[in-house]
């Protein structure tokens, strides 16, 4: 059997400094028997030199696009708009399979290369729960950023956040900042919907560690959902993953109204979905301007890469729960986890066929 090949691309967005895998799991897998190739990058958390003492043969950013056929190429992000067609098969967050903008443009280029996509996203078990995820720190970041919105807002000062955000040195650096800004004589509340999860987890620890009192709904609560429970918290921290249509948490005519609620991140960050339950924004919100005003009243974060601002210690945790998973691809077509990936690609080909043949 050929050596398998996983090339490591450089990230196309230009924030982006996560890696799905780092040096020390590079080395790993060389062990394991797989050929690792990394595309040099100025960007990533983790130096170019760590990658090449690993082991890594090095190639310069965007050379994927002439690797050999059977490569596996690995990213976190969107692809670029080019090539026209993939022939690869990718392994990377695509944000393709619940129809968002561009899914069919994308899938197309695969299709017309004969290519195939691995969407982490969809790395699910036997129970469907998903086994990879970045989820605890974007839930950790997104809490935080709204926390900081707040205690602006009742400061009545400038807000930090819009000054343009950078990454984070450290998680503990984040809390400083934030204790920095605190205004001792207010305290909010705070409602985490999807608080089982990973990313719920990490909202409702770093705003407890503040001392704010966190409200924490699943799946019981949204389905019974009480909206006026919602607006008479401060601040909302959205982390439900929602895949069906479902009745929106908010709409702009539920907060018209004079209402508590005056900060809300959507970490979910899913907008240009048919089934995002917070449909009072119509695309991610960005680095430079991460707040923007749904009423005059309320101020609305929708951050679509928060681990980015934490990337070496969301680089570390994910990193560590998609090793096995590398390690077991030179036998994935007997992998239950690649398997699932596999036939949600199928699925999302088979319904862009079916629309374009209707």
């Amino acid at each position: 059997m050929a050596k398998l090949t996983l090339w490591l691309r450089e990230e196309a967005r230009t924030t982006e400094r996560r890696t799905p895998l780092l040096p020390d799991g590079a080395k790993e897998l060389i062990a394991s028997g797989v050929d690792v190739v990394v595309e040099k990058s100025e960007k990533r958390i983790f130096e170019n030199g760590l990658y090449e003492s690993a082991g890594c043969t090095m190639a310069e950013p965007g050379a994927w696009e002439k690797a050999p056929k059977d490569a596996i190429i690995l990213g976190l992000k969107e692809l670029p708009a080019t090539p026209e067609t993939l022939i690869h098969t990718h392994i990377y967050f695509a944000h393709a399979y619940k129809e968002q903008a561009g899914w069919q443009t994308l899938l197309a280029r695969f299709l017309k290369g004969g290519g195939s996509l691995l969407d982490i996203e969809y790395m699910t078990d036997a129970s469907g729960r998903r086994v990879v995820a970045f989820g605890y720190w974007a839930g950790y970041m997104g809490a935080a950023l709204a926390l900081l919105q707040w205690h602006d807002q009742k400061a009545g000062r400038q807000s930090y956040v819009n000054n343009g955000l950078t990454p984070f040195e450290s998680a503990q650096a984040l809390d400083e900042l934030i204790k920095s800004r605190t205004t001792d004589s207010k305290t909010p509340t705070a409602l985490v919907i999807g608080a089982g999860g990973r990313s719920g987890k990490g909202a409702a620890e770093i705003l407890e560690r503040h001392g704010i009192k966190v409200t924490k709904w699943g799946r019981k609560e949204t389905a019974d959902l009480d909206r006026d429970a919602i607006l008479n918290h401060d601040i909302l921290i959205n982390c439900a993953f929602v895949a069906d249509a479902i009745p929106a948490f908010l709409t702009k005519d539920h907060v018209k109204g004079d209402n508590r609620l005056s900060v809300i991140s959507d970490v979910s960050c899913d907008p240009f979905s048919d089934f995002n339950p917070l449909p009072l924004y119509d695309a991610p919100t960005c680095w430079k301007t991460p707040a923007i005003s749904v009423t005059a009243d309320l101020d609305l974060i929708a951050i679509d890469n928060l681990p980015s601002l934490l990337p070496t210690e969301a680089s570390m945790e994910f990193s560590g729960l998609l090793l096995p998973f590398l390690k077991s691809l030179p036998n994935r077509n007997s992998d239950l986890v690649w398997n699932n990936c596999a036939a949600c690609f199928d699925h999302a080909c088979e319904a862009l066929t079916a629309r374009k043949a209707s």
